[in-house]
């Protein structure tokens, strides 16, 4: 009998196991605002088998283009998830569209497959922006860590094709702005500088090398002509150096692209608080105003 009492404690035990876990899996549904309209899992990519979808939050059609905000998910190019993210109102205020996406994780693709779905996102706005109503003069990218990184590729790109081979189509590329918090400027300095990250030689894979890991650094496309920039970085982050930006920061300004760093000081690795990340964003909001978004 005590056999029996064990065992099924075990298997009530499991279900609720299994039915937290289940419910971790749902997704938080974002709070548009009234007017608004979701566009929710639309494929803008397919590559070998895999669909790259992107979350699509559009503002009442007043016959006027909107922007559109690209948002990226961090995770060091091996987790995380569109459906985790959220703080999109800051954008539905100013009534602009947002558009949340998926990316191949290094599980799935290794370097450069999320800077090629980075862009094809991108592109497919562009080719798709009358039937969504969207500005393509007003595209801003942003994202956080490793989507900050991705960020920063997708707009530093420009008109750079070299890692839009599976979304051809588009020569006049253009992003408005860029926002990067606490992203990786420099990959192979991230792998093998002060912070060694093991994430880099996985991303990597094959190409785990100098040169490979320059042509997908971001800080090695900065020119006269990048989109203007905004960057947050907690200078006691120890996942992603602080100098990162410093470094970053100080190409744009070399070139004459205007940019913006704000040092939350004190603050980790995207670890801020509530009046710190309040403050980023009120930064962020006056740069986006200040560059014409």
């Amino acid at each position: 009998m005590k056999n029996i009492f064990f065992f099924v404690l075990i298997l009530l035990a499991f279900a609720a196991y299994s039915q937290d876990a289940d419910t971790a899996k749902v997704k938080k549904e974002v709070a548009i605002p009234a007017g608004f309209t979701k566009q929710l899992n639309v494929t803008y990519t397919s590559v070998n088998g895999w669909d790259g979808k992107a979350d699509l939050y559009l503002p009442p059609n007043t016959g006027k283009p909107t922007p559109v905000i690209i948002n990226i998910h961090g995770g060091g190019w091996n987790h995380g998830s569109k459906d985790d993210q959220g703080g999109f109102n800051i954008f539905f205020k100013q009534g602009w569209a947002v558009a949340n996406m998926e990316y191949r994780l290094m599980q799935v693709a290794k370097a450069p497959g999320c800077v090629e779905d980075t862009r094809c996102m991108l592109i497919y706005l562009i080719k798709n922006a009358k039937a969504l109503n969207i500005d393509i003069n007003k595209i801003v990218i942003s994202g956080g860590s490793a989507g900050a990184h991705l960020a920063l590729m997708g707009g530093l790109l420009a008109n750079d094709h070299r890692f839009d081979t599976n979304c051809p189509g588009v020569d006049n590329i253009k992003v408005a702005a860029i926002i990067d918090k606490y992203g990786i400027a420099d990959v192979w300095d991230w792998g093998n500088g002060v912070i060694k990250s093991k994430s880099v030689a996985n991303w990597l894979g094959s190409n785990n090398n100098a040169d490979f890991a320059k042509s997908v650094s971001p800080i090695f496309y900065v020119t006269k002509d990048s989109p203007p920039t905004f960057i947050a970085h907690g200078n006691a982050d120890t996942i992603v150096p602080y100098q990162q930006s410093v470094d970053l920061h100080k190409k744009f300004l070399e070139v004459g692209v205007k940019t913006e760093f704000m040092t939350v000081d004190g603050g980790g690795h995207g670890k801020w608080t509530k009046e710190q990340n309040d403050e980023v964003n009120k930064g962020i909001m006056k740069f986006l105003k200040e560059v014409g978004i």
